[in-house]
């Protein structure tokens, strides 16, 4: 069994990505190989949702976050109050991470040191995701800054590395 890594944008998307990422977590599952995600929108969101429909009891995930659960929660209310994302996507992120906790509270790996998330808050919480992975699959979106740190710390530790590139012409759909 490999643990595999699928990271990538949160908030733009393309018609194919949901797909694509779909049919590459059915794949994992089919293998037995494990998933690792950072409980994000987009991408990590889609990931894990197609991984608990493959594997209900919820075996081999884990899924790194920037904070603790509850700092993170407060954190996606937060910026739905800001406008930065909608409030359907911070409670649709947060019931599936609420959910999975109580099903299996092992697959969320908090962040405790974390008091304020912020991009070096993510950007640690990539670290982690890639320290616990023997393998990356990556939907980058216009060479997005998050998922291209994600691909330069895997190429560091040298694991394998497959990129989805997709292009947005138009800054988001």
């Amino acid at each position: 069994m490999k643990w595999i890594a699928i990271a990538g944008s949160w908030k733009d998307s393309v018609p194919n990505i949901e797909t694509d990422v779909r049919t590459t977590v059915r794949q994992m599952v089919e293998r037995g190989d494990g998933l690792v995600t950072g409980g994000a929108l987009g991408v990590d969101y889609i990931a894990t949702d197609e991984y608990r429909k493959s594997n209900p009891l919820i075996t081999r995930l884990k899924i790194f976050l920037p904070s603790t659960l509850e700092r993170y929660r407060a954190h996606y209310k937060k910026r739905a109050e800001e406008g930065v994302i909608t409030s359907e996507q911070a409670e649709m992120l947060i019931s599936q991470l609420t959910e999975i906790h109580q099903i299996n509270p092992t697959v969320i790996v908090e962040n405790d040191h974390a008091v304020i998330i912020d991009k070096t808050s993510y950007f640690d919480r990539i670290t982690k995701i890639i320290d616990a992975s023997d393998e990356l699959v990556a939907f980058q979106i216009n060479k997005s800054e998050g998922t291209q740190d994600t691909i330069d710390k895997a190429m560091k530790k040298g694991i394998s590395i497959n990129i989805f590139s997709y292009t947005i012409s138009n800054g988001g759909i």
